[in-house]
């Protein structure tokens, strides 16, 4: 359970770090944003490389998720993660929805001029 960011690097690729209230006064303050809504993802749905559509928050509900960067890396984010997308450029994320549960997550898009 954590808050964090997906963001791509001047490298091209895509890098995750963990963010904190106390050090990113952002995270607490409103941030103007599109509709909220649900998504479901089965067990096993994977997802080649891709970029975030938009900048958004992905806040995971239920299951597990695992993410992959081109370095090789995977990072695991289960149920009350919050995860801020913003790799819309560059090579982008794999993304695995872990065997065990279906996902379900709340998704916000941000509005652009944030």
């Amino acid at each position: 359970m954590g808050i964090y960011r997906l963001y791509a690097g001047d490298d091209g690729q895509s890098h995750i770090e963990e963010q904190h209230p106390n050090s990113h006064p952002a995270l607490a303050t409103p941030q103007a944003s599109q509709p909220i809504l649900f998504r479901e993802r089965p067990r096993g749905l994977f997802s080649d490389w891709h970029n975030a559509p938009q900048r958004q928050y992905l806040i995971i509900l239920s299951g597990e998720v695992e993410i992959g960067l081109g370095d090789g890396s995977k990072h695991g984010f289960g149920a009350g993660t919050a995860l801020l997308a913003e790799d819309t450029t560059g090579q982008g994320h794999t993304t695995l929805i872990v065997d065990g549960e279906r996902v379900i997550q709340a998704v916000i898009p941000l509005d652009t001029a944030t």
